[in-house]
């Protein structure tokens, strides 16, 4: 298999790539609760906000499964 520049494996930069998107798409979303949170009312904003948190908690899996794939924790 070819190596990239810095001597990985292409399919580790692609995991890296998944990782990197993942990392900005839990940013993203911590966002919006935040914003959410601050412009509706306690029980709107939790009853909106309760899907995006599960999205949250599935995206911190998928990044710890990754992070143990390419040795980053």
């Amino acid at each position: 298999m070819k190596s990239s520049k810095n001597g990985s494996l292409p399919s580790d930069d692609t995991s890296f790539d998944h990782y990197e998107s993942l990392v900005s798409a839990e940013i993203e979303l911590i966002q919006r609760v935040n914003e959410i949170r601050q412009n509706f009312s306690f029980s709107d904003s939790e009853r909106i906000v309760e899907p995006i948190l599960q999205r949250i908690s599935k995206i911190k899996s998928e990044k710890s499964n990754l992070e143990k794939k390419l040795n980053l924790n």
